[in-house]
């Protein structure tokens, strides 16, 4: 969370609640267990893009748990799929356990380096509506790259903590230079050649909108 909107965010907290069961029961599981999910008001947040923007197809970069693929999910109805990638084993049965807690049939996980599966999603010539990256922040931008190619006409692309902690503008120690230095490049290149916007809360959200 960007330290400045500490107040805020907790502020929009307060104010959000949840009853779905399952949700609370990962939303406890990852506090526990130290697994990074987004926070409640991007969730909203996420939700909110995905149930406007009468999303269908989805694509997941960063599975976790599953929690941010079942917000998106459940944002998209029964009728909705979702394709989600993760590199960590016990991640992925994790979330495999959770989606089939779920009433929704409509998910194909992956298990593997995203750099490895996003091609041969593209050679297979896949169009997602919205594409949701929340994995390895040095690697966000070969991960958008590739997804970009698959993004169908005015779809979206929403990234995930590319403010790094506030690492980008504050001091952060030297083992997280090379991250850094690629999320801001990274950033720069995102306002250079694409239709992007810059959002500072949770821990920084981007969002990238089809030139299709």
């Amino acid at each position: 969370m960007l330290e400045e909107l500490k107040k805020a965010n907790e502020y929009i907290v307060s104010k959000i609640s949840e009853n779905d069961s399952h949700i609370l029961e990962m939303e406890k599981f990852a506090l526990e267990n130290n697994v990074p999910i987004v926070t409640k008001e991007v969730a909203k947040y996420l939700e909110f893009l995905v149930r406007t923007q009468k999303v269908k197809k989805a694509l997941e970069i960063g599975t976790a748990i599953g929690y941010s693929g079942i917000l998106i999910l459940n944002a998209m109805g029964r009728d909705g799929n979702l394709t989600t990638i993760e590199i960590d084993q016990e991640r992925y049965n994790q979330a495999e356990e959770n989606f089939k807690k779920t009433s929704h049939d409509g998910v194909q996980q992956y298990l593997g380096d995203a750099n490895d599966i996003l091609p041969i999603l593209e050679k297979k010539e896949e169009k997602y509506d919205f594409i949701f990256i929340d994995a390895s922040k040095g690697q966000y931008q070969k991960f958008f790259e590739v997804a970009y190619k698959m993004l169908e006409k005015d779809g979206m692309i929403f990234i995930d903590n590319i403010m790094f902690r506030g690492y980008l503008y504050n001091e952060y120690p030297k083992r997280f230079k090379t991250i850094v230095t690629k999320l801001d490049k990274f950033i720069d290149y995102l306002y250079e050649e694409h239709d992007f916007v810059l959002l500072p809360f949770g821990d920084g959200v981007g969002l990238i909108s089809s030139k299709n």
